[in-house]
């Protein structure tokens, strides 16, 4: 049990959050949100004494082993799979002491230590490092490669995997999605979900907290506060909390108001003098309750293109690839305005390649690209963030764009992606990878751009302005090609899905609980693949062909479940247009309390239809497991 009594913490003379009290259980799953800044790593960092409380108390039970992912991959020069195995910290302390027992050529402390690594599982240990790898995306061939030869991301995932080899009781990840492509974060998820220990999660993807988590810590305007339940139930907790602190709020201000008022008046009368000061007590002693803030700090929006061509961009029969290898033969793509396409498949099977190819940063190894003239690329990768120029400022970034727009304008612009006041004025250096990433986004928003290509344009970006990000791309007029490890976007700004796997572009049929059962079965023929018998018993066309078959014996189902999903999605929006409805002041005038009244009772409608609907949807997710 980790408990947080009165905790006060802060950065600097900021003070992140204050008189905040939350206890979190054993074998509890806690996701912790918030905006960028507000005190989550933080808190982290107080869990792992790298940091002290300002005010308040912590407590945990001793000996708990606390297993974090590391910031920084050290140059060492062992193996990547002993890097990771040396996440079990107690297996290589125990193997430290079987040498020593061995040189010492002591037979009865070597039997006890061999029996203690059989009861902790020490001799699985190669095999279970080795899935870790498989499933966060290392081939075979990699377990062996030196440490130091994987790039910044490949060593962050070796740092992952490092993390959930240890057998530990209390298990912090920070954003640990960052990294990852789809079907790593398809895999992480499903095992965290089996995770016996209690798990602290920072994640800013929305159906990742959903899944996992059975609890939410939220910070915000300086207190950390637990809801139960997952990321859904704990925004409508939050929405129905706001409504209620927005009415108590506007009925606080007209009493302070009448109060006023009477103290105004008859302040200067000797006879109501007494009455008067009573009532300055009383305004003093009132503890005064905030306006609800429901307001996203991010509002902007795409334009309309000035120019639609048709079609925008096309690739015929062409072959794209690095040197002499090549990743996808004779590719042929072709996007029109209004298309909106998710591109799926595995890990190096080609995606970022092709995005590439189709922005025209990397020329393909044959055939042809065909553009409009009017085409107008918006390209947005994480390559991008290294090209801004760092000692310069966001205003001049966007005043390099348009030298006639006026200081005025572009700042109001800017304000839409939270950098507000002086931050627009100061370099970009120091800023966050999500300050960094929204002023790319920034930039490519304000070219007004015919054809958008995202390749993983939610990582660093936290949920409030995924969100507006979202809305903005569902308004957009133009096409989108978007790669993305983050389900919740993918469902919501595309329509049509392309599985790149197999040297192929091709379209994929189906939806992404489709494209997860998908990666189940590509992994039961790669493991088949390297058992000779399997592999001549079963050829890969007949496998596809019972893959079909099986398929399609459980249509019924994934019809069910997307039936659900429709729904939850239909009254999710809906409650959503009913809380921003609540947090108008005026509908808690005196006139407008029939109207009140008609959407509160709609509210509870929306709320039990949308239980009921999530209800259907994880008995429809169930069915489709047991089916399998």
């Amino acid at each position: 049990m980790l408990n947080f009594k009165n905790i006060a913490l802060r950065r600097g003379v900021r003070v992140l959050f204050s008189n905040s009290s939350f206890t979190i259980h054993k074998g509890q799953k806690v996701g912790f949100t918030g905006a960028n800044g507000a005190g989550k790593s933080s808190l982290f960092a107080l869990v792992k004494n790298e940091l002290h409380l300002d005010e308040g108390d912590f407590s945990m039970p001793p000996n708990l082993e606390i297993a974090h992912v590391a910031q920084e991959t050290p140059a060492v020069p062992c193996s990547a799979i002993d890097y990771v195995i040396d996440g079990d910290q107690e297996y290589r302390r125990l193997q430290d002491r079987l040498k020593q027992a061995e040189q010492d050529n002591d037979g009865v402390k070597q039997a006890e230590l061999h029996a203690t690594l059989d009861v902790i599982g020490g001799y699985t240990a190669q095999a279970r490092a080795s899935r870790l790898m498989n499933g966060l995306g290392f081939s075979a061939d990699q377990e062996q490669n030196i440490v130091g030869s994987f790039s910044g991301g490949w060593r962050m995932r070796l740092n992952l995997a490092q993390a959930l080899m240890c057998r530990s009781d209390v298990l912090l990840l920070d954003e640990p999605t960052n990294h990852l492509d789809l079907d790593a974060v398809i895999w992480l998820q499903d095992w965290l979900c089996k995770y016996p220990g209690t798990l602290m999660l920072i994640s800013h993807d929305r159906d990742f907290l959903d899944t996992i988590t059975d609890h939410i810590v939220h910070i915000e305007q300086g207190k950390a506060e637990i809801y139960t339940g997952n990321y859904s139930a704990f925004e409508r907790m939050r929405a129905e909390k706001l409504a209620q602190q927005q009415s108590a709020f506007l009925k606080q201000q007209r009493e302070i108001a009448h109060i006023q008022s009477f103290v105004d008046r008859f302040k200067a009368q000797a006879t109501k003098a007494r009455q008067a000061q009573s009532r300055i007590k009383a305004l003093e002693r009132m503890e005064l309750i905030s306006m609800a803030h429901v307001d996203s700090p991010f509002d902007f929006s795409f334009a309309k293109p000035e120019k639609m061509p048709n079609p925008l961009l096309s690739l015929d029969k062409t072959d794209i690839g690095y040197g002499s290898k090549c990743v996808l033969k004779s590719a042929g793509l072709t996007i029109s305005p209004g298309d909106r396409i998710g591109l799926l498949g595995p890990n190096g099977a080609g995606k970022s390649s092709l995005i590439k190819v189709l922005a025209g940063d990397m020329l393909p190894l044959s055939g042809e690209r065909y553009e409009a003239e009017a085409l107008k690329i918006g390209y947005f990768a994480q390559h991008q963030l290294e090209q801004l120029q760092l000692d310069e400022t966001p205003l001049w970034h966007l005043q390099k764009l348009d030298k006639q727009a006026t200081e005025k304008d572009l700042r109001n612009f800017l304000g839409g992606f939270d950098f507000q006041g002086d931050k627009v004025l100061e370099p970009v250096r120091p800023f966050s990878g999500g300050e960094k990433a929204r002023l790319v986004l920034a930039l490519l928003v304000y070219q007004n751009p015919n054809l958008l290509l995202l390749d993983e344009p939610t990582n660093h970006l936290d949920l409030e302005m995924r969100h507006a990000l979202s809305v903005a791309l569902q308004d957009y007029q133009g096409a989108i090609v978007v790669v993305s490890h983050d389900r919740h976007m993918l469902r919501s700004v595309t329509d049509q899905l392309l599985l790149v796997a197999d040297g192929k572009v091709q379209p994929f049929d189906g939806d992404l609980d489709d494209y997860r059962v998908w990666l189940n079965e590509q992994k039961k023929i790669d493991d088949k693949a390297g058992d000779v018998d399997a592999v001549s018993a079963v050829s890969r066309k007949d496998q596809r062909k019972l893959d079909a078959e099986r398929r399609q014996r459980n249509k019924p189902l994934y019809d069910a479940l997307r039936k659900a999903e429709l729904a939850v999605e239909k009254f999710h929006n809906e409650q959503r247009q009913l809380e921003q409805q609540l947090a108008d002041p005026e509908l808690y005038a005196e006139e407008s309390k029939a109207q009140l009244k008609q959407i509160l009772e709609r509210k509870v409608q929306i709320d039990k239809s949308l239980e009921e609907a999530e209800t259907a949807w994880m008995l429809a997710e169930e069915a489709i497991e047991n089916a399998q």
